[in-house]
């Protein structure tokens, strides 16, 4: 037996029982003849007590050792309260070495999340067993225990999907990999478990869900790893979008209940239409903790005399700047000409009338307009933002965002829900100068096919959804589009033929053909979740064995050349 007890759970009740422990060596202290030494395992940490300076003999941090001993009371005045086990100690009759370790490590494990990245991944090992990391890493377990439960609870199956598949127009790139059986086809990994969780619906089963590996060739940023990510897909038979959202919610709000002490948005969640929020917060990913409101002057100005808010749309926002200096006015200038605005015009209500450059273009009229429109307030500033179409909710959402966070009136104490819906059906695409779907190609247009076959497609909205929370994405999902009609005239809105839609989706337009429920679903990101409760930065900080931002894992030197003999298994030629 390597250990009897875990470093971490001895208590006072051990005191005067002979113990081994096992671990690694977190520190080393030296007190005049009196060696002290942390031991360290998954639970926790004990203080060990050495009087033989042999028995440290090519012990350095880090190094695995087994300690025999005896469990005592610590002295009173070297009771450590920060520490579980801080009223006792282990004086130890023997030390075993069970795994050596070098004398220099590549950085202080206390303080790996200091260290550049690229190193902390490189030795990657070494960076889990910072307690900080290390912890996020159980969370991670311990969310995903949670909600395998609730869905459960909720008469969700679990069943896993192929991980080998076809190629399938998801939004990004896909992974392939070559076939050694059948010369120059590929299969890919799944962005997603779309088509199979259709076909299970398809196949008479009522609520599906897997915690599923999902696998896209894009970029990483703080919030999305490359390569791979975890999502909870689920689907519903005979389910509407009120009937998934009514899951998601409570699903959501019980686990974020479950593991943060801040306040959580209680279902129902806001639901806030694609173009409102995009108007009211400049996104369609708002934070709700930024009370901030854009509002739209368009029409507002239609009606003044001032050229440069004439033939553009124009946005405000209202925000209490009383009590600021200057300063605080040429900032806002600053941060708006960094993102591209030629300025940031604004005006203040100070002893009932407003100041400010384009105060002279306002009549009387106009400012009690605003005033009262917008409830504006004595030491109120009204922020105007105009840019094209194209820019300007982007922009006026910045800038909102640049606000709320200097003026400190986002809560950081919160986590705010919302779901965004009703989104695009189709969009333009400049390169191909062709319609492409917005978001999931399979999901029901709003209106269904009357609106397919009478609307321009820039005016064809889709039953869509996404959960967002304090301004980062979490799902997106949609009412699944069952009809092989309405199928077949979406794809080719889109431009493909009824010969290509058999092609790449072959299986979901047979199937639907042989009596297909309605259906819905969505896929809430497991990854974003944890980097939530979490509290981290980024999301490489709560996934076990990351790539890095370039996709790569430095650490087993992925991706790497193979051999030739591999390649000729797999058809392929490699040319400089």
């Amino acid at each position: 037996m390597l250990r009897t007890h875990l470093a971490g759970q001895l208590e006072e009740e051990n005191i005067g029982q002979e113990v081994r422990l096992s671990g690694w060596v977190d520190t080393i202290r030296d007190h005049g003849g009196v060696m002290f030494l942390d031991l360290r395992d998954y639970s926790g940490i004990t203080q060990v007590v050495l009087h033989n300076h042999s028995m440290l003999e090519n012990v350095h941090k880090e190094t695995v050792v087994s300690i025999y001993g005896k469990v005592r009371a610590r002295d009173e005045e070297t009771i450590n309260q920060k520490l579980k086990t801080g009223y006792i100690e282990v004086f130890a009759d023997k030390l075993e070495i069970l795994g050596p370790c070098k004398n220099m490590l590549p950085f202080d494990i206390a303080e790996s999340t200091a260290t550049r990245e690229e190193v902390r991944l490189r030795y990657r090992f070494l960076d889990l067993r910072n307690e900080k990391l290390h912890n996020n890493i159980v969370l991670r377990s311990k969310i995903i225990s949670f909600i395998r439960q609730q869905m459960m609870q909720l008469d969700f199956i679990e069943i896993q999907t192929p991980i080998l598949t076809a190629s399938s127009p998801e939004g990004a790139r896909d992974y392939l990999v070559p076939s050694r059986k059948h010369k120059g086809k590929f299969y890919a990994l799944p962005q997603a478990p779309q088509q199979f969780k259709q076909l299970l619906m398809v196949s008479g089963f009522d609520k599906y869900f897997q915690i599923a590996p999902c696998f896209r060739d894009e970029d990483a940023r703080g919030d999305r790893s490359p390569g791979e990510f975890y999502q909870l897909d689920f689907e519903m038979a005979f389910a509407q979008q009120d009937d998934v959202l009514e899951v998601a919610e409570n699903v959501l709000y019980e686990t974020f209940v479950k593991f943060t002490d801040k306040k959580v948005s209680p279902p129902p969640f806001r639901r806030i239409k694609y173009n409102e929020a995009l108007i009211k917060y400049g996104s369609d990913k708002p934070d709700l903790r930024n009370p901030l409101v854009i509002c739209d002057l368009t029409d507002f100005f239609s009606g003044v005399d001032f050229p440069l808010f004439k033939k553009k749309p124009v946005r405000g926002i209202v925000a209490n700047c009383s009590g600021k200096a200057r300063s605080f006015f040429e900032n806002s200038l600053k941060y708006a000409t960094s993102i591209g605005m030629k300025g940031l015009g604004y005006i203040t209500l100070s002893d009932g009338d407003f100041k400010g450059p384009i105060e002279k273009f306002l009549t009387y009229e106009h400012k009690q307009e605003l005033i009262s429109s917008l409830a504006i307030k004595e030491g109120d500033t009204l922020f105007f933002v105009c840019d094209s179409a194209a820019t300007v909710d982007d922009l006026a959402g910045q800038i909102r965002t640049w606000l709320g966070e200097s003026l400190e009136l986002v809560d950081t104490d919160a986590f705010e829900f919302c779901f965004i819906t009703d989104y695009p059906m189709y969009e333009y695409n400049p390169v191909t100068k062709g319609i492409d779907f917005t978001h999931n190609p399979f999901s029901m247009p709003i209106g269904g096919l009357e609106a397919l076959e009478t609307k321009d497609p820039n005016d064809i909205y889709a039953y869509q959804y996404d959960v967002v929370c304090n301004g980062i994405e979490l799902s997106s999902g949609a009412v699944r589009n069952h009809s092989p009609e309405i199928m077949k005239k979406a794809f080719a809105i889109a431009g493909y033929s009824e010969k290509e839609l058999e092609e790449r989706f072959g299986a979901l337009y047979t199937a639907f053909q042989y009596g297909a429920p309605p259906h819905a679903g969505m896929a809430p990101g497991i990854d974003r979740i944890v980097m939530l409760l979490a509290d981290e930065d980024t999301i490489r900080d709560v996934i076990a064995f990351p790539l890095n931002g370039n996709a790569q894992d430095v650490m087993l030197g992925a991706p790497g050349e193979v051999t030739q003999q591999q390649l000729r298994d797999v058809h392929i030629r490699i040319w400089d």
